[in-house]
């Protein structure tokens, strides 16, 4: 639920002004292209026959019409560009970590304001997931400016009624909801899944596995957001670090700079092994960090899937 305090309420119009403007821009500059030829449509429909021309395939030939006329004609598809999108985004306690200008949470909302103009630019259908370990919040797909802004102001400031994450429990949900072949945007910053690698196996497992189901019915796409900070641990002594989801509270000695080897290794080997099991099921994955300009990842992202698909 959304604070209705009269200054709050400033604060949100605020934001969602700034990300809206700074979005419409790059959508109408840099993604109304590369958007729109990044992804499938629903199907193809029979547009028309025409006369058989050098170079066309022979399995697209009309022969009741070729009979008819004494010609060879062909049969001409075109594709059923409107989409269903659906932004997953995960809005538990570790995304409100941030060490720049932004946390993840804000990174999250802005992604998701530009995959929704984008959307809505394109005449496609856009809904919203928000979880944590439970459903925050279901907008079911549908079209228009206003309804891309209430995305916007929910990613931002809905607030989470709890600590953890279920990442296994929102992937369920997609599949539950989401009957019509879909484009699933799963924004998350994956801590959960991490923690597979290092002894929690079992819910990792279970994510991976709907991950592959959902893969059958859906486009599907993990989007990681990451601080530079969670990578890599500063030398500065003793360092008290408390898990926001859990609660669980250490002490690190930063100085040791075998500590601080074994904490960046085991990081990036996380993240490695991780992406390897995402490729191995067919689903794509892009990171996109809070100190940066995730828009030209993702341009490249929908650069390298439209070569991909042509």
């Amino acid at each position: 639920m959304i604070d209705q305090d009269p200054e709050f309420t400033r604060e949100i119009l605020r934001k969602v002004r700034q990300i809206e403007i700074r979005s419409n821009r790059l959508v109408s500059e840099v993604f109304a292209g590369s958007y729109h030829s990044a992804f499938k449509g629903q199907g193809i429909d029979f547009e028309e026959v025409r006369e058989y021309q050098p170079g066309d395939e022979v399995r697209t030939i009309d022969w009741n019409v070729t009979a008819k006329a004494g010609a060879p004609f062909v049969k001409q598809y075109r594709e059923e560009r409107e989409l269903t999108i659906l932004l997953a985004v995960d809005i538990s306690k570790s995304t409100n970590f941030g060490s720049s200008h932004h946390s993840k949470r804000e990174k999250l909302a802005e992604l998701a304001a530009l995959l929704a103009f984008s959307a809505n630019q394109n005449g496609d259908n856009i809904g919203l997931l928000l979880f944590s370990d439970q459903t925050e919040l279901y907008l079911p797909p549908t079209k228009g400016q206003k309804h891309v802004l209430r995305i916007l102001r929910e990613v931002l400031f809905r607030h989470s009624n709890s600590q953890s994450t279920n990442l296994s429990e929102a992937v369920r949900i997609i599949n539950q909801v989401t009957r019509r072949r879909a484009v699933v945007f799963l924004l998350s910053d994956f801590i959960l899944s991490q923690k597979f690698f290092s002894g929690s196996e079992s819910s990792t497992t279970n994510l991976l596995q709907q991950l592959s189901y959902t893969r059958l019915r859906h486009d599907i796409i993990c989007g990681r957001i990451v601080d530079p900070k969670e990578s890599k641990i500063p030398n500065i002594g003793l360092l008290n670090l408390e898990d926001p989801e859990s609660g669980e509270k250490i002490t690190i000695d930063t100085s040791d700079a075998q500590i601080r080897k074994f904490y960046e290794d085991s990081h990036s080997r996380i993240q490695d092994e991780f992406s390897r099991e995402l490729m191995k099921r067919g689903i794509d994955e892009f990171h996109f960090s809070t100190d940066g300009d995730f828009s030209r990842d993702l341009f490249t992202f929908f650069k390298v899937r439209r070569k991909r698909r042509y």
